[in-house]
């Protein structure tokens, strides 16, 4: 026979069903609960006092939430049940249960434990409930992860106490009330976040167009300033840029609503001031109040008449570690910047960074421009070594020209040695050259440079590689070469234009050759009919002196017999006429056409030799011209080539002294040395020396043309010559013409 349950027990079990279905639906309000929606939390909170009041008969529930931050409860938080309705009953119409400040709910946040009037004699029912006939009073804290929340009061207006099963029911609204505060809280923070991210992307793009869609410098860092002050509520902004001797900070641009300009526009590197401090720690300063120390000792105010308590700023550093300059904002408020604001600031400065390198790029790049136009190749690669290290403030950079298994050190900026020539097949510079792509290491090849960035230099046509493009940071330098893309871009854009340079001078030497050329044509077509003139006049006039002196041999035979003095004159007029007229004819031969064949080096060299009259004294060396190449060339005309170089170093030898021939050959050309040990030929007439109207020349003996006639002849026969000299220690005339085998193809 079964047990008839109690009424006690009954209600007790009514009570508990009644919870649990008030749990269940609590949890999936709780669970309905989006970021920035009020109502939700609202109605997790009102169905909790609301279960509330429907198991503890006799009652009214209240909620007030609670900022742990501030200390305070948040009064216009309040939601409750019953409550209203006796409040009708009494004709009070606006609820004023608002904590008080000694009341029994901030007792129960500070204890986090419950505080139920009936055991502290000490705590008292809130006037408000008093009136409306509430006898007792239970204060539940809401307590999650380790936070107050808020608080759950319930009035009884019955005089008894709370059951141990009614105060277990509680103890479970209190959990559900403080979990759907906490999350509601939560989620609003991730909504806040979130709504502050996107403004904050928002700002940053609009300050990517910014840059993109402003030329000029001042008015990109303006544009930026005013995003800052947008952003902070900052009541003044300003950049100070660097200047380029690394001592002061230069006021570049000025937000502010209040004034123009700072006091002072120049402020020194190493001087007593929060943006001095910034610019040499490198690090962003978040000042709260400028009358603490240590920034009292620093702060220098903007304007006497300004007077600012909170300030923030940032270092202006790019990519490769070079200080720019300091963006700073204040305010007159203390305590007007948070570390989010920090963040966007450095973004923001970021972004200026990015502006002031690309201007400073451009600005490289019109230079190198307008030197490329009027300059000569070597001072636009000198000019872009020296840029390189501006813009990538580096220590060290240089450019090397590919020659054979070779790279010859064409151009130099810096404070590190570089040799004069590196093998391609065993350094970090020829194997940028190889792969045709860049190379960065922070392995030295030797102890005088920490890092290296490389790029190849590289045709426009063919992608043949002409070299590389090096930039270096010395052992002892505390910054680095980065590793970002913006590096690499710069050098590989400086590199392209010391290829452009070197190209354009190849093409203009082409150009200058080319027309040398063509003047050269002109000049001995025209030249060829007056030497056919020259030679026809020469013929009739000086040819008849022969005939008469052998005339005049012949009629007055005894009187030459007797007159030695009449004799020998006679045999020496003959003989000038002779010489002269085969002079003249030896030398107008130039002028026709040359018969353009394939020429031996060696041959042309021994034929020049045998017929040189050279003295005793005088030792002709020759190496390596019996294996060279074949040569395009006109027999006759690279014999006097020779002849004549020759019969010139004898002279300036003074007819003692040796006089060394020998030849190389390359992929294109074969060249001859021709070198004595005279007295040499002083650097500035090295061009000179082969000019028409030299008068300083050495008369060869024929038409007085010397080193002219050598010059256009090499010119004639697609070739070139050069001397080296210092003027002291002899001279080498170095002859340069296209192997056969190349002119076939």
């Amino acid at each position: 026979m079964k047990t008839k349950p109690t009424p006690s027990l009954e209600k007790n079990e009514s009570q508990l069903r009644e919870a649990l279905t008030s749990l269940n639906q609590i949890s999936t309000a709780i669970n309905h609960i989006e970021p920035g929606d009020s109502n939700n939390n609202g109605l997790s909170l009102q169905l909790i006092v609301e279960s509330a009041i429907r198991v503890i008969p006799g009652s009214s529930a209240v909620i007030y939430t609670y900022d742990q931050a501030k200390g305070e409860f948040e009064t216009k938080s309040r939601v409750s049940a019953q409550a209203e309705e006796r409040a009708l009953s009494t004709n009070q119409t606006q609820p004023s249960d608002a904590p008080r400040l000694a009341g029994v709910g901030i007792r129960t946040i500070q204890r986090r434990l419950r505080s139920l009037s009936y055991e502290e004699h000490d705590l008292d029912v809130h006037p408000y409930h008093a009136a409306l006939g509430a006898l007792a009073v239970g204060c539940f804290p809401l307590i999650v992860a380790e936070k107050a929340v808020g608080v759950l009061y319930i009035y009884l207006y019955e005089a008894r106490k709370f059951t141990t099963v009614e105060q277990l029911i509680l103890d479970n609204f209190v959990n559900q009330a403080a979990v759907a505060i906490y999350h509601a809280r939560r989620l609003s923070e991730v909504h806040r976040d979130r709504t502050r991210k996107e403004d904050e992307l928002s700002r940053l793009r609009r300050a990517g167009l910014i840059i993109s869609s402003r030329l000029r410098l001042k008015e990109t860092l303006e544009s930026i300033l005013q995003l800052a002050l947008e952003v902070t509520n900052a009541r003044y902004g300003i950049f100070r840029l660097l200047d380029k001797s690394g001592e002061l900070l230069i006021t570049s641009a000025v937000g502010s609503s209040h004034m123009d300009r700072p006091l002072i526009e120049a402020m020194p590197l190493s001087g007593n001031s929060v943006m001095a401090h910034v610019a040499r720690t490198r690090q962003p300063a978040l000042i709260s109040d400028l009358r603490i120390e240590p920034w009292a000792q620093l702060y220098y105010p903007l304007d006497s008449g300004l007077k600012m308590l909170s300030e923030l700023a940032v270092p202006l550093v790019n990519s490769s570690g070079r200080l720019e300059g300091v963006l700073n904002l204040e305010s007159p408020f203390v305590g007007t910047f948070s570390e989010d604001d920090s963040h966007m600031l450095q973004s923001l400065a970021t972004y200026a960074v990015a502006a002031i390198q690309e201007v400073r790029l451009l600005d490289a790049l019109q230079e190198v421009a307008r030197l490329l136009l009027s300059q000569p190749c070597q001072k636009v690669l000198e000019h872009l070594t020296r840029t390189a290290n501006d813009l990538l403030n580096t220590s060290s950079s240089a450019i090397w020209l590919l020659s054979g298994d070779e790279l010859i050190l064409t151009a130099s900026k810096g404070d590190l040695p570089h040799a004069e020539k590196i093998s391609l097949k065993n350094s970090l510079i020829g194997q940028a050259v190889e792969l045709k792509k860049k190379i960065s290491s922070n392995v030295s090849e030797s102890q005088d440079w920490s890092r290296t960035l490389i790029v190849p230099l590289f045709t426009g046509d063919d992608d043949l590689a002409l070299g590389a493009f090096s930039v270096f940071n010395s052992g002892a330098d505390t910054g680095h070469i980065s590793e970002s893309e913006w590096d690499e871009k710069v050098l590989t854009c400086l590199a392209h234009y010391a290829a452009l340079a070197i190209q354009n001078e190849s093409r203009q030497e082409a150009l200058r050759i080319s027309q040398e050329q063509h003047w050269t044509a002109e000049t001995f077509a025209a030249m060829g009919d007056i030497s056919a003139n020259l030679l026809h006049n020469m013929n009739n006039k000086v040819g008849v002196i022969p005939v008469r002196v052998q005339a005049i041999q012949d009629k007055y035979r005894q009187t030459l017999e007797i007159d030695a003095y009449l004799t020998n004159s006679l045999v020496e007029i003959e003989r000038s006429a002779m010489e002269a007229m085969q002079i003249v004819q030896e030398n107008l031969s130039h002028l026709r056409p040359i018969r353009m064949e394939k020429i031996r080096i060696a041959a042309c060299v021994t034929e020049a030799i045998r017929a040189v009259n050279t003295p005793a004294d005088i030792q002709i060396n020759l190496k390596g011209l019996e294996d060279l190449p074949t040569v395009i060339a006109g027999g006759q005309s690279l014999t006097f080539v020779f002849r004549n170089l020759i019969e010139n170093a004898s002279i300036a030898m003074n007819g003692k002294g040796n006089i060394n021939i020998y030849g190389t050959a390359s992929f294109e050309w074969v060249e001859i040395s021709i070198i004595d040990n005279g007295p040499g030929v002083l650097p500035e007439l090295h061009n000179q020396i082969f000019e028409l109207n030299y008068t300083a020349r050495i008369n060869s003996g024929k038409l007085g043309f010397g080193l002219w006639w050598v010059k256009t002849l090499m010119s004639r026969l697609g070739g070139s010559v050069t001397v080296e000299s210092d003027g002291q220690h002899g001279a080498a005339f170095i002859l340069r013409l296209p192997r056969a085998e190349n002119h076939d193809k």
